[in-house]
């Protein structure tokens, strides 16, 4: 099953819902000579960098709102340099009330107040690029919001030149054909708006009406916006939900549509590929930009349609298989994860290229989740986590803070949440007399806000985010868990996080070599070698919060020292033993 961009938001109306309704020595890290690629595909800046996910609101306040902003970002550029990565993602910045959190956009060539100005950003863009650091934007063209200037246009009357920049339902014809929207406590995608009497089509919040894209003057008007941002030099597109934004404008009977079916009965609609198609040729092509597309794909045949480069279309594709394995009521399998990976790994090993992530501003925090939070095994099990994606075949996409281990918040009060899906789940658990403890619980554990709270500078008030009130309240450990702490450790986690970086740059073996999972059926252990003409590394990673001995494979002979351990133990021997959540990058001969 893929999730989308509201994948949380799913569980949170639907499945969590209704079980709401039921009764001291310093880590070790060698360095080798790169190989020289020798890949299936051209060699490209964006299959070799690692993309840093910037959260803007949640970064670093500069002006005392309480709501980060592109200033405090640039007060930040050079610890981004320091750690190593080669290309920043940001959420969306452009102008927008802001009802999610910025994916509602009501100007797409303005910023937002809270972040900033145009200057600003100009300001951010250059001191990223004299730092050697490339800037991906989101592009957010499946909606607008509701107070964009065309929807405000559309909706004042039938015969306004952007009524057919989005979907509407007369009123006189009845009733239109269900559509699911999650952001909708009703789950209704359609909005009655009683100015024109019609219906207007939104499959997330009613403030973000669906862009019609058989209108090939609102294609014209996304293509201009993109060439105005490449033009400022940005160097690349995160495109959301771009899954969905292919509609039958006829909108036939989509019987017993629901929260489980909805995103398959949504992505692939009839010209996504020739839409994407012609975006390359008006724009993608003119420019030598990093294109991504959130939810490629229901499967990777499906997804490997987006970037094969013979269609000349995009560069990689995003799923989102991984990071539903384990997103109900029970916790995750590694079996099951090693099985997803793999598959993915299989289906682009001659072509095309993925994305490598465990964590996201849409998913709970990664060592809560992947890993084991508690004190005793936090630290390990985010360097654990953080060694798998630096190690795996793709293009790694890591989340701020989850370098420092950052957690989930767990707050128990739902006046502590802003995610519109929690509150809205919250609503629905009301309305039906469902346990509202039982859902506190479960947002938890699964709530957007978990990755959303303010990044953990320091020890100092709020963290040191903000000298007002933060937008989002702290996660109550930054007195311990925090950037000044770890910077000062060499065993910290942010001190292994960029030695696994620096690790992949210099073994290319990581980037572009073969994939080969080892021990499948282990419930513990996931280990696969890498492999690149003579170049051969071994992964061996412990999932598990109690040692764990795992005998080589025979034939593996690896090196004395490891490129990467985080642990001061070195296992050895015909079975390694490694300590709980320990994770060792072995060359071998």
């Amino acid at each position: 099953m893929i999730y989308p961009r509201i994948a949380w938001a799913v569980l949170l109306l639907a499945g969590l819902v209704a079980a709401c309704n039921q009764p001291a020595k310093t880590e070790t890290a060698t360095t080798a000579a790169a190989p020289t690629p020798t890949t299936v595909g051209q060699a490209d800046w964006w299959k070799e960098t690692v993309v840093y996910q910037l959260y803007p609101r949640s970064f670093q306040d500069s002006n005392g709102d309480g709501v980060g902003d592109l200033r405090g970002i640039i007060s930040r550029l050079d610890y981004l340099q320091s750690l190593g990565v080669g290309t920043v993602w940001l959420n969306p910045i452009y102008g927008s009330p802001n009802d999610d959190n910025g994916y509602d956009i009501s100007d797409y060539r303005a910023i937002m107040k809270d972040f900033g100005t145009m200057a600003d950003f100009d300001a951010l863009l250059k001191g990223l690029h004299q730092r050697g650091i490339k800037l991906v934007m989101d592009l957010v063209v499946n909606h607008s919001s509701d107070e964009h200037a065309w929807f405000k246009s559309a909706r004042s009357s039938r015969t306004s030149p952007y009524r057919d920049y989005y979907y509407w339902w007369p009123a006189d014809k009845g009733t239109p054909p269900a559509r699911y929207s999650t952001f909708d406590v009703k789950k209704n995608a359609w909005q009655y708006d009683a100015a024109t009497k019609s219906y207007y089509l939104h499959y997330f919040s009613k403030k973000q009406p669906d862009l019609n894209w058989n209108n090939p003057k609102l294609r014209q008007e996304v293509y201009s916006l993109m060439r105005f941002w490449a033009d400022k030099g940005i160097d690349g597109f995160r495109m959301d939900a771009f899954q969905f934004v292919a509609k039958d404008p006829t909108f036939p009977p989509m019987p017993g549509l629901n929260e489980h079916n909805y995103t398959n009965a949504y992505n692939h609609g009839p010209h996504l590929h020739d839409y994407l198609q012609e975006m390359n040729r008006e724009v993608l092509s003119k420019y030598h930009l990093m294109t991504v597309a959130e939810g490629a794909g229901r499967n990777p045949a499906e997804a490997m349609l987006f970037v094969d480069p013979a269609r000349k279309e995009l560069n990689m594709t995003y799923h989102f298989e991984a990071v539903g394995v384990g997103s109900g009521a029970d916790t995750y399998q590694l079996t099951a994860l090693k099985r997803v990976f793999t598959r993915w790994d299989s289906a682009f090993a001659h072509k095309g290229w993925q994305s490598i992530y465990l964590g996201s501003h849409d998913q709970p925090r990664i060592v809560s989740k992947f890993g084991d939070d508690r004190p005793a095994f936090r630290a390990a099990s985010a360097k654990l986590l953080n060694t798998f994606i630096l190690t795996m075949r793709g293009t790694p996409y890591c989340y701020n803070g989850d370098e420092l281990g950052m957690t989930n918040s767990k707050f128990d009060n739902i006046a502590d949440y802003r995610d519109v899906a929690a509150r809205n789940g919250y609503q629905l658990v009301r309305s039906q007399g469902g346990s509202i403890p039982q859902y506190i619980k479960s947002l938890q554990r699964f709530s957007r806000d978990n990755s959303r709270t303010p990044f953990q500078w320091d020890a100092t008030a709020n963290a040191g985010f903000t000298t007002g009130t933060p937008w989002l309240k702290v996660n109550p450990n930054y007195p311990t868990v925090n950037e000044a702490a770890e910077a000062k450790d060499s065993a910290s986690v942010l001190h292994h996080f960029r030695r696994a970086i620096a690790v992949r740059k210099q073994h290319k073996a990581l980037v572009y070599g073969q994939y080969q999972l080892l021990d499948a059926a282990n419930p513990h252990i996931y280990a696969y070698t890498r492999t690149l003409g003579a170049a051969k590394a071994l992964v061996v990673l412990n999932f598990s919060s109690a040692p764990q001995s795992w005998p080589l494979p025979p034939g593996l002979q690896p090196g004395s020292q490891p490129l990467l351990n985080n642990y001061p133990t070195v296992p050895t021997g015909p079975a390694l033993a490694l300590q709980p959540w320990q994770a060792v990058v072995l060359s071998l001969r």
